[in-house]
C-alpha cells in the first residue's frame, strides 16, 4: 500500500511539473529570459564540477552523482536534453553570470555573499565540514579552536566555504587551495598538508578510495552545510518553478530516494576508480 501511495504522488508531480514546462514553452512573452532561452534552445545547460563524490563525480569519461541524477530529473520536466558542463569550482559562479551555464547543481553551499551573486533554490542536501587527516590530533578535534595552531597546514578546495572554515575559525592555521579536491586529498597524501576540510561525504569517499595511504576517519561535521541550486540573478519564474519542482520530488520521495543511492547503497564505487 506504501509503495501504491508513493507510486501515485509520484506520478501526479511528474504530470504538474511537466504540464508547467509545456505552459512555459506555449508562452511566447514572459518575464523569465533564462527559462525562456533553456525551453527555446531545447537544452539545460548545468555546471558541474565533477570531483566532489558522492554528489558528482567522474566515472568511465562521464559525471555520475546525486547532483547530476537531480539535474536530469530537472532537464526532463523541462522537456528539454541535459548537457552537463565540467568546470573547475572556483569558475561556477562567474561561468552562471556570464551566462555559459543555466544553473550551477554542484555540490554548492547557500551562503550569503554567493546569494548577492545569483539566486539559490533549496537546500536539497545538507552536509557539514570535516577533516580527513593521517594525525590523531587532528582527527579527534572537537571545535576549529582545537586545530588553530601555526603548527597545523591545512588544504581546502579554492573559493569554497571549507577555504573560509579554516580562513575565519582557524586563522593561526597555515591554508594551502587546490583547484580541485583531487589535488587536495593528493598533498594530503603527498605530505604537504596536515589535513584536509572539506564535506563530510568527500572526505569519506577519499578514504574508501585510498585505502593504503593511512588516512584517518573524519569525526563529526563542524558546520552547517545547505546545498542549494544556483541560478542567474533575474528570473523569477525560474526561481519558482524550481522551487516547486523541489518541493515536489521531496513530497513524492525522489530525494530521498537519492540520498538512498548515493549515501546507503554503494554499487557506483565499483563505477569511479
Amino acid at each position: 500500500m506504501k509503495r501504491f501511495v508513493w507510486g501515485l504522488a509520484a506520478v501526479i508531480v511528474v504530470s504538474m511539473l511537466t504540464g508547467c514546462a509545456e505552459m512555459c514553452r506555449a508562452t511566447k512573452e514572459s518575464s523569465s529570459p533564462v527559462l525562456d532561452k533553456i525551453i527555446s534552445r531545447g537544452e539545460l545547460r548545468v555546471g558541474v564540477s565533477g570531483d566532489m563524490p558522492p554528489m558528482n563525480m567522474l566515472a568511465d569519461d562521464k559525471i555520475i552523482g546525486m547532483d547530476v541524477d537531480l539535474a536530469a530529473k530537472i532537464a526532463e520536466f523541462m522537456g528539454v536534453r541535459l548537457k552537463l558542463q565540467k568546470i573547475e569550482f572556483a569558475g561556477l559562479l562567474p561561468s552562471l553570470e556570464s551566462g555559459s551555464i543555466d544553473m550551477i547543481v554542484s555540490n554548492m553551499t547557500m551562503t550569503p555573499d554567493r546569494n548577492l551573486k545569483a539566486a539559490f533554490i533549496g537546500p536539497y542536501f545538507i552536509s557539514g565540514k570535516a577533516f580527513l587527516t593521517k594525525s590523531s590530533r587532528i582527527a579527534q578535534a572537537r571545535e576549529l579552536h582545537d586545530i588553530n595552531s601555526p603548527q597545523f597546514t591545512f588544504v581546502a578546495l579554492r573559493d569554497s566555504t571549507s577555504e573560509s572554515v579554516i580562513r575565519d575559525g582557524a586563522p593561526k592555521a597555515k591554508l594551502l587551495t587546490a583547484g580541485t579536491q583531487n589535488e587536495a586529498v593528493q598533498m594530503l597524501i603527498d605530505g604537504k598538508a596536515d589535513a584536509m576540510i572539506a564535506d563530510y561525504p568527500i572526505c569519506i569517499v577519499a578514504i574508501i578510495r585510498n585505502p593504503s595511504a593511512g588516512l584517518l576517519s573524519v569525526v563529526t561535521p563542524v558546520t552547517y552545510e545547505p546545498i542549494g541550486i544556483a541560478v542567474p540573478a533575474g528570473d523569477p519564474l525560474l526561481v519558482n518553478w524550481l522551487e516547486n519542482v523541489l518541493d515536489g520530488l521531496e513530497q513524492a520521495g525522489y530525494l530521498k530516494e537519492l540520498k538512498e543511492k548515493w549515501f546507503v547503497r554503494s554499487a557506483w564505487l565499483q563505477q569511479i576508480k
